[in-house]
């Protein structure tokens, strides 16, 4: 029986061991979890940043604006403009 009993208790022992490595293992992959989380966080705050900037760059009043004072274009006058249509297969306009 004194053999058994030692067997046993390094058994329990060997479990313990393995319950303290496991919990450590829990904790570090909760702590890259966490990081990672965080990371994915910042990621999505900067897409909506960038979705805002590129909403405010592609507004018609800024590329207007942007067309007449850095390009010097200007809308050309309204006789200056000639429509031109294109005839399709059947002949149509």
């Amino acid at each position: 029986m004194g053999k058994q009993f030692f067997v046993l208790v390094a058994a329990v022992v060997v479990c313990a061991v393995a319950v303290v490595e496991l919990r450590h293992r829990n904790r570090q992959l909760y702590v890259q979890l966490q990081a990672l989380q965080s990371e994915r966080d910042a990621h999505v705050t900067e897409w909506g940043q960038l979705l805002l900037e590129e909403g405010a760059w592609s507004q018609h009043r800024r590329i207007e604006a942007t067309a007449r004072s850095r390009l010097g274009m200007d809308l050309p006058d309204p006789r200056q403009i000639v429509v031109i249509r294109s005839q399709s297969a059947g002949g149509r306009q």
